[in-house]
């Protein structure tokens, strides 16, 4: 692995950070509320921007819409709209789907969804959890009932982010229930228009809306959106887990938040003075610091393995760890160091930061629990990264 930019990487990431400068509000901090419809405006058009620039799905082959790029370029894409806090990205469809229909989808269904996707015009959301089956992902039980040119498709997603505002879902779906867990599954597409489909709200302890649980009540699915073979979805859906663990995002939030608290403390703030000589603060910002440049670069570690050809699979639960560990920290440090002038809502005359440590802890107490929960990926770690048996 390198540790250093090339000229063009560090030139685009230049230009990407001149490019959110414009297209970011001047008092953005970020990050953005689905459900509020002028942050998902926001969200469209910086998206629209992105794509007429080609960086939407840079790494993707040219045919698709892409242009060829490296994985590193990909990943610094994605460092830095998330450092930003920058809506836009879409890293459903972006990052995990579409990399997983260029590998398994059929020609046919390329062309139409890929194009569709690198233009920034369609909204992709996950459908994989259900109210009876997280981390035994191989339990589910939403069916997919063969009718011929269609399938028939009931039973229920949960913590479904962005449903409220997408287009279309990739799901996994039990087609053969005489079949061992992990055999009778496939991956289908389903536009989140369908008749049957009932979208039903989640609103988080941070008060914002961004997940959703998805009722599918005898849904009609056309049999040409099913993608890969029949029955072969758990192979499928595993490839999407691989592209969606790389903790770049998680690293990038950590390295924010620390700034804003190194800020914090290095001001004359009118209620607790200066504390950037005390030692023990100093001393816990340094650790964090170390800890998030560790993350980052097992980050780009996965990115650089991508770039030979590898498909990271330990090093990628690894980085996910790693990451979304030490964003939590940060944030835990950051609610102990403001204390309770941190917990006061924007407005309040003695509100530490406005409130926001204490949010977006609370928004992210999810990220060891999402893309496969940390306890899962220890499991990866130990069986595919050391060889130890499982238990």
């Amino acid at each position: 692995m390198r540790f250093e930019f090339t000229a063009e990487e560090s030139d685009f990431k230049r230009d990407l950070s001149a490019f959110l400068d414009n297209a970011l509000p001047d008092d953005w901090q970020g990050p953005a509320d689905e459900s509020r419809d002028d942050h998902w405006d926001l969200n469209q058009k910086i998206k629209q921007g992105l794509a007429g620039r080609g960086w939407l799905v840079m790494s993707w082959p040219k045919k698709y819409g892409g242009s060829d790029s490296s994985p590193m370029m990909n990943t610094i894409f994605a460092e830095e709209m998330a450092y930003r806090r920058a809506p836009g990205h879409d890293r459903f469809g972006t990052r995990m789907f579409g990399p997983t229909l260029m590998r398994f989808g059929s020609e046919d269904q390329r062309i139409e969804y890929l194009g569709s996707i690198a233009r920034g015009e369609i909204q992709w959301c996950q459908g994989y959890s259900e109210p009876n089956s997280g981390s035994d992902l191989a339990s589910l039980q939403t069916k997919a009932i063969d009718n011929g040119d269609h399938f028939t498709v009931t039973g229920a997603k949960i913590w479904t982010s962005l449903a409220h505002r997408a287009d279309m879902m990739f799901m996994l779906v039990r087609t053969d229930p005489d079949s061992p867990p992990h055999k009778g599954i496939s991956l289908i597409m389903v536009d989140m228009k369908s008749p049957g489909v009932e979208i039903q709200p989640i609103i988080n302890m941070a008060g914002v809306h961004s997940f959703n649980q998805v009722i599918f009540n005898e849904v009609s699915v056309p049999k040409e959106n099913l993608v890969g073979d029949l029955n072969d979805g758990w192979r499928v859906g595993m490839t999407v887990l691989n592209f969606e663990r790389s903790g770049i995002d998680y690293a990038a939030w950590a390295r924010a938040a620390l700034e804003e608290l190194v800020d914090y403390v290095s001001g004359n703030d009118p209620i607790i003075g200066t504390i950037s000589s005390d030692p023990i603060v100093r001393s816990n910002l340094a650790e964090l610091k170390t800890e998030i440049e560790a993350a980052r670069l097992m980050c780009f570690d996965v990115a650089w393995r991508q770039g030979q050809g590898e498909v990271p699979s330990s090093e990628a639960s690894m980085s996910k760890v790693a990451a979304t560990e030490i964003y939590t920290k940060v944030l835990d440090y950051g609610v102990e160091l403001l204390g309770m002038y941190g917990v006061l809502e924007p407005g309040s005359s003695q509100s530490e930061l406005e409130g926001r440590f204490l949010k977006m802890r609370m928004f992210y107490a999810s990220g060891p629990i999402l893309a496969g929960t940390n306890e899962i990926q220890k499991n990866i770690i130990a069986q595919r990264g050391l060889g130890l048996p499982r238990k």
